[in-house]
């Protein structure tokens, strides 16, 4: 048991299978992703999206695959991206077979949609020549009509006995390598139906509350719906589903890993809401350091506090924090303990060159230290 079990997360185990050179499954960290909304058949436009989703830190990638002008695009797109790219197939078993082809590290299918047992027999034996893993994707407003007669509606039950049809389709063609999602807009819904597949499957499975709305809206559903599932062990790989930018679903995603303690890239920033005993412009300086510290990726800590009511405390538990202080003069604590001061005008470029230097140290610290063979 760990020194704060109200912190310790169980894992449900899964089996591993890889997405590309990415494992997702298993002991491996939960990846996050997101999908581009270029079309795909303009190679340039997509590739510089990816490039801003990679810096972002984007695990994985899905490029919707219409038509056979994105699936002849993909190609470059596959050779130019640095992560895996998953390629979004809908109703055209073609698609997926030249997706398969053109490099694709992963296939996103409704076996159901694809047609005969023959086509979805093409798709997987393109798969397995290929190395490509395959989600099947279940979204509660595409459900079969089968399944909205038996049920009525769209409701666990539906999602997970159309998921576990789909599964078989795999299977019966002795394909393995799949992660599945159950996906819902309705965030009731698409909870209960990952915790009742999660009891029913070992595959990986892929989170998402999907169309969860603009960018405030969006955030608060799939914080809540994912992380609830997160939270109790449940999800191997995410995607927050927003009406914005690509970018921004691959930053939403990573703070909710952070928020949860499961995966910690760059700064956890520890800010106060402000008030009127603030001793500098609080909101202000918050938005200034998250976007001056986008590019840091170690983990660490900073906590940004207006006045000394809950200022002391909260940096003793960071590496770097400031609280405000009289006459445009803020205290700086370096790991907990109260170090020297900063006035207004120089506070931000201060903070970034502290926690840039604290990163590096971080690293330097993580690095193994190489033992000359003498």
């Amino acid at each position: 048991m760990s020194i704060r079990p109200w912190r310790d997360i169980v894992r449900r185990p899964s089996r591993q299978i890889m997405v590309g050179n990415v494992p997702v499954g298993g002991d491996a960290p939960v990846t996050v992703q997101t999908m581009t909304n270029t079309p795909t058949d303009d190679a340039r436009a997509t590739i510089d999206q990816i490039r801003r989703c990679e810096d972002a830190g984007v695990d994985i990638i899905r490029v919707s695959c219409p038509d056979v002008e994105s699936t002849a695009a993909l190609k470059q797109i596959v050779r130019a991206s640095r992560v895996p790219i998953v390629a979004d197939i809908h109703f055209h078993y073609k698609r997926a077979l030249e997706a398969a082809d053109a490099g694709a590290a992963c296939l996103r299918i409704n076996p159901g949609n694809i047609g005969s047992s023959a086509r979805v027999k093409e798709v997987v034996n393109a798969a397995k020549a290929n190395g490509c893993a395959i989600r099947i994707g279940v979204n509660g407003g595409s459900l079969e009509k089968h399944l909205l007669e038996k049920y009525g509606e769209p409701c666990p039950d539906a999602l997970v006995e159309s998921a576990m049809d789909h599964i078989k389709l795999l299977q019966d063609h002795d394909f393995h390598e799949f992660k599945v999602a159950v996906k819902a807009s309705d965030l009731f819904l698409a909870v209960a139906a990952y915790q009742q597949l999660a009891e029913q499957v070992d595959c990986p499975l892929h989170l998402g509350i999907t169309e969860a709305g603009g960018f405030v809206g969006g955030t608060v559903k799939s914080a809540i719906g994912m992380g609830s599932l997160l939270w109790y062990g449940i999800g191997d790989t995410i995607r927050v589903s927003l009406s914005a930018e690509p970018e921004e679903e691959v930053r939403v995603g990573f703070e909710i890993l952070k928020s949860l303690g499961i995966r910690n890239r760059g700064v956890r920033v520890v800010s106060c809401p402000s008030c009127a005993r603030q001793g500098f412009d609080v909101i202000r300086t918050v938005q200034a350091l998250e976007e001056r510290l986008q590019h840091i990726r170690t983990p660490m800590s900073l906590s940004v506090l207006g006045c000394v009511v809950n200022g002391p405390g909260e940096a003793r538990e960071t590496d770097i924090g400031i609280t405000g202080g009289g006459n445009g003069k803020h205290m700086v604590y370096l790991s907990g303990v109260t170090d020297h001061h900063v006035q207004d005008a120089d506070m931000i470029e201060h903070i970034v060159k502290l926690v840039e230097a604290k990163a590096a140290e971080i690293e330097a610290a993580s690095e193994p230290v190489a033992v000359a063979a003498e």
